[in-house]
């Protein structure tokens, strides 16, 4: 009997090997990598286990092995894409990232990190039309998603936008921190842009979820010493390594940033962080998987154009059932930036019209969340 589409896709999946622990297993187990997916693990100690099985349809994406390995390999039917030097990103990477992998190296500035090097890299050849580069960007982008969708599978994922100048040391921070907090501890997968400001913030409450009320009081003071990432990355990521360094084993969270806002970087409070070159993939990708709703937070242009995007799939239903958008601060979205009368004109006679709600403050929220979801 064929698969279905569903059936075809956890196939698919079962056969990646994304680890070399992974890789050991399967061998052990079923000895044949045939028409496996085999991506960026280093085989260059499994070469006499190569040799030994079948690989007829395998495919090798930027494993570092012998290269008499890789010649036998592609003699037996497999294909193999070798690891691709002097890039600072694996475009092959089997998993999201994580604030320790793009903060490495923080000590000797943000210049040395693997974030700042891959931001310099896509300033250097975004507008060079090396079709070379541009492939390797869609290959990065695309396996961030295929990782980022292993991830969240099932996962109720309720995203949190806002802007990114909201600063440290501000009530509006405070508040979209204990947002990410309570939301994380009702069971939810917070997800956010994954930069500074509120997107931080959220990311931040979601940190804090398994400790006591005070940790998050302490952290937010600790914060409040580097505001902003304006002057200096440096000085502002160390800030929150010493906050996860002051309460380890902190709760998980998403965030979806982009290098394609580079001197945006990545907030260090997200334990997956799933980032993109493409931010019209990201943008697309990060409302896609908020399958239980998004509260939208106070913020400008960006923020205005993640109301709308989410709001049309939500008014065509094109992803199913709309999914809830709870808009936080009245005056905001009614007068400085009236994004909620045209929502709310859109979704009139629809089914979005039961899953939407404008509320005056952010301790609103996850009540509205809750009624909208019902």
């Amino acid at each position: 009997m064929p698969h279905t589409p569903a059936q075809a896709f956890h196939a698919a999946h079962d056969r990646e090997i994304e680890s070399l622990a992974e890789f050991d297993q399967v061998l052990a187990e079923h000895r044949t990598l045939a028409h496996y997916r085999v991506q960026a693990v280093d085989l260059t100690d499994r070469t006499d286990a190569l040799l030994s099985v079948a690989c007829e349809g395998a495919v090798f994406l930027g494993c570092p092995m012998d290269p008499g390995a890789a010649a036998a390999l592609r003699t037996a039917g497999a294909l193999v894409f070798p690891p691709v030097p002097g890039v600072p990103f694996d475009p092959y990477r089997g998993f999201v990232y994580t604030p320790e992998e793009l903060f490495a190296h923080l000590e000797e500035g943000y210049d040395a990190t693997p974030d700042a090097r891959t931001y310099a890299w896509f300033q250097l050849t975004k507008a060079d039309g090396d079709v070379f580069a541009s492939m390797l960007r869609a290959i990065h982008d695309d396996a961030v998603s295929d990782a980022l969708d292993e991830l969240l599978a099932g996962a109720p994922v309720v995203g949190v936008m806002g802007g990114h100048a909201m600063a440290r040391g501000t009530d509006a921070y405070a508040g979209a921190a204990r947002l990410g907090r309570e939301l994380t501890r009702a069971g939810f997968t917070v997800a956010t842009g994954g930069g500074p400001g509120a997107m931080e913030a959220a990311n931040l409450g979601a940190y804090a979820a398994p400790f006591g009320d005070t940790m998050l009081d302490e952290a937010l003071q600790l914060l409040a010493k580097a505001p902003s990432f304006a002057p200096s990355v440096t000085d502002w990521a160390r800030a929150a390594f010493e906050v996860r360094g002051r309460w380890p084993g902190g709760g998980a969270s998403v965030g979806i940033p982009t290098w394609f806002y580079g001197h945006e970087p990545p907030n260090a409070f997200a334990a997956h962080i799933a980032k993109y070159f493409a931010n019209a993939t990201r943008e697309d990708g990060l409302l896609a998987r908020c399958t239980a709703g998004v509260v939208f937070l106070p913020g400008a242009a960006g923020t205005v154009q993640e109301v709308f995007d989410n709001a049309t799939p939500n008014y065509y239903e094109s992803r199913g059932e709309p999914t809830p958008m709870v808009l936080v601060d009245r005056a905001h979205w009614t007068e400085r930036l009236p994004a909620w009368p045209l929502l709310r004109s859109l979704a009139r006679g629809r089914s979005m019209e039961a899953r939407i709600a404008l509320v005056d403050g952010i301790e609103e929220a996850p009540e509205a969340l809750k009624r909208l979801r019902a």
